[in-house]
């Protein structure tokens, strides 16, 4: 029998304290990347939309414009003016998408060679990960992966609800 259908009282709240503090934290950190995304773009001269939307074409491209709108969570007509400024700054360039039926069908790709100006004001954060990860054995990490991996799910599937009702 798990402690949580034991029925003891201090074991069953103790794992809610638990779970409240990590959902304490989890939305701690959001705040925080939040805030070093903002001051990474604010040193780049990008909005935090353009930064994120930069960061799914790096991970995710070269994408359509649709389908980096879709991506993002973003109207198309909202995703050209983001596009617009992001090539506008040397951060990425358009291409004709030569497999589409459409002649104006166009796939974004980033400009690798900006690359280094966003690697070098993420490092320390990257560093300090390195750091944190370098105390915790492999079990360990594999154990904080998966558990990253379905809170990610867990958000996309919640987002996804919002938007579609």
């Amino acid at each position: 029998m798990d402690s949580v259908s034991s029925g003891r009282p201090e074991t069953a709240r103790r794992r809610r304290r638990l779970t409240l503090g990590i959902r304490e934290s989890l939305r701690e950190l959001s705040r925080q990347l939040s805030l070093l995304n903002h001051r990474v773009g604010a040193r780049l001269d990008l909005r935090d939309v353009d930064l994120e939307c930069l960061d799914l074409i790096a991970v995710y491209g070269p994408l359509s414009t649709t389908a980096l709108a879709r991506r993002a969570g973003l109207h198309p007509a909202t995703m050209t003016g983001i596009l617009d400024r992001l090539q506008r700054g040397g951060w990425v360039v358009r291409d004709r998408d030569p497999g589409a039926s459409d002649r104006r069908a166009v796939r974004v790709r980033p400009l690798r060679e900006r690359g280094a100006d966003l690697y070098r004001l993420y490092s320390g954060m990257n560093a300090s990960l390195d750091e944190i990860c370098a105390g915790y054995d492999d079990g360990e990490l594999e154990l904080l992966a998966s558990f990253l991996r379905h809170t990610t799910d867990a958000g996309q599937s919640a987002a996804a609800d919002l938007a579609n009702g």
